[in-house]
């Protein structure tokens, strides 16, 4: 499949990039050649599927995108002039050309990103791994090792949040390419295999082309779900086992008497979260344990007959010792019929004999015959049998290699596979609470917060229950759907387990009674009965300035009621504490949000202290940058010292769950990064529970946050704001993508306030103005400048504290990511006098923010990280055509349907591009 000069891909100025390669054995590839290889392969592809004229359009944005990048022509009016001659379907074309450019690149670097995670391994140069983290363990007593291991739970949170701009047909497609790119680059291969890879990639690429990337509708809350589902038994299943077999290796020598506890707990809102989404019905809540269930015994199933192709021992020969033996007459005894079939099966091979039997308890769980495993911890023991039972016979390499990772697997998922929390906002349970209490007489929305509390303690510890939830009587539908989800909840406790379920979110928490109210709801479904059962963790999400700021109030007078004191001790005094990060940077601006999450941490740790009670954070973290995103290692070495329980939990979202879990050995470098963060934070919080915060620094960021604040709210709350905001990005389009289940407004109405987090976000990283991570960073640095302040402290602060460091490299990176040259081309369809107001400033803003950053923290370049930079090198030319056609296509007033088409893909294209939506 030749290609013209004219239109050759691995010409000087190609779709392939440059850059340095340090070869090694271990590959056949480089990333050089994959960019080099795929781009010329989707040129191939173009100019088979697409006409000689749309293949000119796509070239000449390509060529005069690159040209300007590179300094060679000094404006982007070439690919302003192309797009403006082109017809719609011809730019249609470019968009989808640059859209598959992207996804493919995106493979490329996930591919060198393997590379360079197996180079410094073998090299002993990679940072963060298990070896280190048993390097700090193995400096201690091993009585202090085993505590930081015992205290130690990380767990990560899916949630169905719409940031995914990708189709699950488009990620299928792309993963398939990805596994053909793996076997190039790790195989040895002759050549006959290697043209039958290539042949398979290049028949992938062309179904790529030939697949809608637009989704036709919006997914529902199962599709959701299904997704979670899928990084849950495809990728981390597996990978959790090799995790915990590295580091009980590595500390095997040290501490031979050192137990590694659990250390994982996976959960999921997908298909449980209803907060503004009034399709997840616990209709979709039970169909998602069902298949969460289905999916983790099929799993066990197959792990079972595969040892069983492994435990093949003869009986006669090797003596299985009296617990297995009792173990299997149990069995025998409560399956005859089954004991028959296995001991005709495998004479004589009485693990065999075990194995068959466990695989029917686990097939009857689901089944109407009794004697199925009642919960997991009756499947753990039977595995606990056969491993004990192999090491007495001196196979413990086969207990280590086989038994030991699915004891690991069954302790880590259960037969839940990911627990899932349940979330709403707490206007819907106040709302519940009342309509249901005035039909038993009860005045509830007339009382005052002391007056609502009073009843509530009453009618949690009497032993009658004050409602029927089956039979609430008239009610409101919003009243309706809450109490039938309560009555539910007892039901997927009795039918799932307690843990399949066990968490409760309530959204904008502001007063004691928005928990107690969830608390008197789970207690009137039989969840819980006080003082001796609390199946229920009932979280409350503080996300406003006045939540954060009342958190003593709210907090206190909760560990101080009755009824939640005892609820408390039920749940091993251990409270779950939820904070927004999305919200209160949406409220707030990105620096005093930061600050106000910082200061309201270790304000929430010395609450919980004074009562006596654990803390557990739940961060409430999105994706991108002004969302709290991030590194998660390097946010958990960034937590306040007071607030390092060992126990943090934190939400995954959107495409950061795609790069993060789609591939085997990423997923396990993610797993062992937040290990090694974790186990030296507890560290660092046990040799220091308080952490030495100078008294300088402290007011340093008070002054900042405050002016930044001040600074933030000017402008939210200036004439034509939201207008402008309107106008100067494409959030109308991102409000009408079929991205999520949820709608992007919780009302319906286009105001900041009432707008989701993720919309507003999205919608300034498409326009490559991204305010929403560096608004008034440089205006509150300089306000403390101007206070007397000095820069060397400032740089002090960045060098040896941890939070400020990772602060400003967060704020650094959505620096480098904003573009104003490409900004302007959004301005630009703002009315003059708004443009004319906003536009100025924001650059100024931009400006300082960047100055200030890069004279704190000493650098050239806004990224540290070299390989960050090269690849927006690398991907900047080809996101400037998408920007340049969406902001053209959104000046025009009317738009046909294939224009519309054109425009939601500019947006997808962006975001691959871009890797981040909101």
């Amino acid at each position: 499949m030749a290609i013209p000069d004219s239109v050759r891909l691995d010409s000087p100025v190609s779709w392939g990039a440059s850059g340095s390669y340090r070869t090694m054995t271990l590959y056949n590839r480089n990333v050089r050649q994959d960019v080099r290889e795929l781009g010329e392969l989707l040129g191939e592809v173009l100019e088979e599927q697409t006409s000689a004229a749309a293949m000119d359009a796509v070239e000449k944005c390509r060529t005069s995108a690159i040209a300007y990048r590179a300094g060679d022509i000094d404006t982007r009016d070439p690919i302003r002039e192309a797009l403006a001659s082109d017809p719609v379907d011809h730019q249609q074309t470019v968009a989808r050309a640059f859209t598959t450019y992207f996804e493919l690149i995106n493979l490329v670097e996930e591919r060198e990103r393997i590379r360079s995670i197996r180079r410094d391994s073998q090299d002993g140069t990679l940072d963060g791994d298990l070896e280190s983290a048993a390097a700090q363990l193995a400096e201690l007593d091993p009585e202090t090792a085993q505590l930081i291991l015992d205290e130690t739970l990380i767990e990560p949170t899916f949630t169905a949040h719409p940031t995914e701009a990708r189709r699950k047909t488009v990620k299928a497609k792309l993963r398939s390419i990805a596994s053909r790119l793996e076997e190039l680059d790790e195989r040895r291969v002759t050549d006959r295999e290697h043209d039958q890879l290539w042949r398979k990639i290049d028949a992938e690429v062309t179904s790529l082309w030939q697949t809608s990337q637009v989704r036709e509708r919006r997914p529902e809350p199962q599709d959701e779900a299904r997704n979670v589902q899928w990084y849950l038994e495809s990728i981390l299943f597996d990978v959790v086992g090799e995790v915990y077999a590295e580091l009980e290796d590595l500390l095997a020598d040290e501490y031979p008497g050192v137990d590694v506890p659990k250390l994982f707990e996976f959960r999921s809102w997908a298909g449980s979260d209803r907060d503004g989404n009034p399709f997840v019905t616990p209709e979709v809540t039970t169909d998602t344990l069902e298949r969460q269930r289905a999916v983790a015994l099929e799993k066990y199933s197959q792990a079972l007959k595969r040892l069983s192709g492994v435990l093949s021992q003869d009986g006669r020969r090797v003596d299985v010792g009296a617990e297995l033996e009792r173990s299997l007459k149990a069995d025998r005894e409560r399956l005859p019929g089954v004991a028959r079939e296995a001991e005709e099966r495998y004479p004589g091979e009485p693990y065999r004999q075990k194995l068959k039997l466990m695989r029917e308890r686990l097939r009857r769980i689901e089944d109407v015959r009794p004697d199925g495993y009642g919960e997991e911890s009756e499947f753990l023991e039977d595995l606990d049998s056969i491993d004990r039972s192999l090491r007495e016979t001196g196979a413990d390499v086969v207990a280590d290699e086989y038994v030991e990772p699915l004891m690991r697997q069954v302790d880590t998922f259960g037969f839940t596979l990911a627990s899932l929390d349940l979330r709403d906002h707490q206007e819907n349970h106040t709302e519940a609470v009342h309509e249901a209490l005035e039909s038993e007489g009860i005045d509830y929305r007339g009382r005052d917060e002391d007056g609502r509390i009073e009843v509530l303690t009453e009618a949690i510890t009497q032993s009658e229950p004050v409602l029927d939830l089956e039979d609430p009587g008239d009610v409101s539908e919003t009243a309706e759907r809450v109490l039938r989800r309560f009555s539910k909840l007892g039901e997927w406790q009795r039918e799932f387990g307690v843990s399949a379920i066990d968490t409760y979110c309530i959204s904008m928490t502001e007063e004691p009674s928005h928990v107690l109210e969830v608390l008197f709801l789970a207690d009137q479904a039989g969840v819980v009965a006080l003082p001796d059962h609390c199946g229920l963790d009932v979280v409350p999400l503080l996300e406003t300035e006045s939540a954060l700021n009342g958190a003593r109030r709210i907090m206190g007078t909760l560990f101080e009621n009755e009824a939640y004191a005892q609820a408390l001790d039920a749940r091993e005094d251990t409270q779950e504490i939820m904070l927004g990060y999305s919200d209160s940077n949406k409220e707030n601006g990105f620096l005093a949000a930061n600050w106000d999450l910082y200061k309201n941490q270790r304000r929430l740790a010395a609450i919980c202290d004074d009562f006596d009670v654990k803390m557990r954070l739940f961060h409430g973290r999105g994706g991108s940058i002004s969302r709290g995103g991030g590194p998660m290692n390097e946010a958990m070495l960034a937590l306040p010292n007071e607030t390092v329980s060992g126990q943090i939990k934190f939400t995954e979202q959107g495409e950061a769950i795609a790069e993060k879990y789609a591939n085997p050995e990423i997923a396990e470098r993610n797993l062992e990064q937040m290990l090694n963060a974790q186990v030296r934070a507890r560290h660092q919080a046990i040799r220091e529970p308080e952490e030495n915060v100078e008294d300088a620094w402290l007011d340093a960021m008070d002054e900042m946050a405050a002016a930044a604040r001040e600074q933030y709210l000017d402008l939210l709350e200036s004439d034509g704001f939201v207008t402008y905001f309107g106008q100067a990005t494409p959030i109308g389009v991102i409000e009408d993508l079929n991205l999520g289940s949820r709608p992007a407004s919780r009302s319906g109405e286009r105001t900041v306030e009432d707008l989701r987090a993720i919309p507003w976000v999205f919608s300034w990283t498409q326009s490559r103005c991204i305010i929403t991570g560096w608004y008034a960073l440089g205006g509150g640095i300089q306000a403390y400048l101007d206070a007397g302040g000095d820069v060397e402290t400032l740089r002090e602060m960045y060098e040896e504290w941890p939070f400020f460091r990772t602060t400003l490299d967060n704020a650094s990176l959505a620096l480098a990511r904003t573009d104003f040259e490409i900004a302007e081309y959004y301005a630009d369809l703002a009315d003059e006098d708004l443009r004319e107001e906003f536009f100025p400033h924001l650059r100024e803003e931009y400006d300082r923010a960047r100055d200030v950053v890069l004279e704190i923290t000493g650098r050239d370049s806004l990224l540290k990280r070299e390989w960050l930079d090269e690849s927006l090198r690398r991907r900047n030319p080809y996101v400037d055509p998408l920007n340049v056609l969406q902001t053209r296509l959104l000046a025009k007033t009317h738009r046909t349907d294939d224009e519309e088409q054109t425009l939601r893909l500019t947006v997808k294209g962006i975001a691959a591009g871009m890797k981040n939506t909101g």
